[in-house]
């Protein structure tokens, strides 16, 4: 029992991203002064941000968006692939078209827009490392039903080059592994996706494209 009563009382290991230093000066002393938390580290880009927390891994990272200069998204994605990566908040502008669906189709964990108070960010980041996710006005059981967002990153990668009609002995090379690998990659991609073969599963990945308006995330 009293475990578990310090896990809830432990400070909360968080790390910052954004590349407006006055917002990064103002998240930081909010964060600082709430004693349920403990800033590890700040960054102004996306890189930096990764390399911070590949040294000091953290529970929640709190970033914007339009990080300098790999971007939110493409951060979240790599992240996706790490090791004990920390669950994602994306703190933004509210007024930049589907934000919200888009952190959430990059693999965050919420979404506090900047125009609420600072005490919904500390209580969207408490509930991100309970396990949960956060976005407003949004079912996100909804992302979760996408077969697409089920997929590791090398499987979508193998869908997308499933597209351009390679052979498997083709898809070997552009992905650099065995035949008999690409043989299982591609079985557990028709599980994911319920199809039964290639071509159904490149009629998949077209029509998941125009769904979205887009091209699938690698």
């Amino acid at each position: 029992m009293n475990q578990s009563s310090n896990e809830i009382t432990a400070p909360i290991d968080v790390m910052l991203a954004d590349g407006n230093p006055l917002v990064l000066s103002a998240l930081s002393e909010i964060i600082e002064r709430d004693p349920r938390f403990s800033l590890v580290a700040t960054a102004a880009t996306a890189e930096g941000f990764l390399g911070a927390v590949m040294r000091v891994p953290v529970q929640v990272g709190v970033i914007d968006w339009s990080l300098p200069a790999l971007g939110g998204a493409k951060l979240i994605e790599i992240l996706r692939d790490q090791a004990n990566a920390p669950r994602i908040v994306v703190y933004a502008d509210d007024n930049v078209g589907d934000l919200p669906r888009l952190a959430m189709s990059a693999g965050a964990a919420a979404y506090a827009p900047r125009s609420s108070d600072a005490e919904t960010l500390l209580e969207t980041c408490l509930e991100v490392a309970s396990g949960k996710m956060v976005f407003p006005f949004l079912d996100v059981r909804d992302l979760q039903s996408d077969p697409i967002q089920q997929l590791s990153r090398k499987e979508r990668a193998m869908l997308e080059a499933l597209s351009k009609g390679l052979t498997n002995r083709e898809l070997s090379t552009e992905l650099g592994i065995t035949v008999n690998t690409v043989k299982f990659h591609l079985s557990n991609l028709y599980d994911k996706l319920s199809v039964k073969n290639r071509a159904q599963a490149i009629a998949f990945y077209y029509s998941s494209r125009q769904s979205a308006g887009d091209s699938i995330p690698k």
